[in-house]
């Protein structure tokens, strides 16, 4: 079969909001067939609704009609890549990607994260990996959704760094700064202990809620696009240990 210009249904195919518990859905953008009935296999077995697509038009097409919970979208694709794929349905409703690339570039990495990657990972990979990764993104989201349902109160102030936790926003000297979902809550994981040293295997379990030291170098690039975009100079690295969030001294609580 081809899978280039065609998408494959498990359950109701009916565009639909997101749905629960392990009838979420979950789009993979792949276009070697043989890597994406293995991903779909797989992820059906987990319970999910799975559709895929092969190409980039045919992925912002699919992401559109059917209102994914989640992609599992590769990097290298006819017609426009994944970057691409990842900027169009970003750009019209935010859903957790997670990027496949078959090149161990960190240049490529950042480049994913910058354009709403959640998180990426590099071929060959592991499904059992795969799939932890698909259920800490999704497991994400409904921790920020019960966030903003029940907001703890106030802005957290470092300096010219303020962290709006209800809102789920972030400003640095009075500009908005655009984070990922990801990036927003690795932030707030080092603005709860400002100044202190967190390793990255804590990061790890905080953020992604892993116990696999083998996502470290997943920090690793998640610290260097939020570096990007909040400042180099706001997170300190540990050579060996992790990072820490400089703040002024003495550092501002959650007002």
């Amino acid at each position: 079969m081809d899978h280039r210009n065609t998408t494959q249904t498990h359950g109701t195919g009916t565009p639909a909001a997101a749905t629960p518990g392990g009838q979420r859905r979950v789009l993979v953008v792949e276009d070697d067939p043989t890597i994406t009935e293995a991903i779909a296999v797989r992820l059906r077995a987990e319970g999910f609704q799975v559709r895929t697509a092969g190409d980039g038009p045919a992925a912002v097409e699919a992401a559109e009609a059917w209102q994914p919970d989640l992609l599992v979208l590769d990097v290298m694709l006819p017609g426009f890549d994944g970057l691409e794929v990842c900027r169009r349905v970003q750009a019209r409703r935010p859903v957790p990607v997670l990027m496949l690339t078959a090149r161990d570039d960190e240049t490529d990495m950042l480049v994913g994260l910058g354009v709403g990657a959640d998180d990426y990972m590099t071929k060959p990979f592991s499904m059992r990996e795969l799939v932890a990764r698909v259920h800490v993104l999704l497991r994400r989201v409904e921790r920020a959704a019960l966030a903003v349902a029940s907001p703890r109160s106030g802005t957290l102030r470092l300096g010219e760094l303020e962290i709006d936790h209800a809102q789920r926003r972030v400003r640095v000297a009075g500009k908005d700064v655009h984070l990922t979902p990801t990036e927003f809550d690795l932030l707030v994981c080092l603005a709860n202990s400002p100044r202190a040293v967190l390793s990255r295997e804590q990061l790890l379990a905080e953020v992604w809620d892993w116990a696999d030291a083998s996502g470290t170098r997943t920090v690793d690039s998640h610290i260097k696009a939020l570096r990007r975009k909040i400042g180099a100079e706001r997170i300190r690295t540990v050579h060996g240990v992790g990072y820490a969030l400089e703040a002024p001294a003495p550092a501002s609580d959650w007002a």
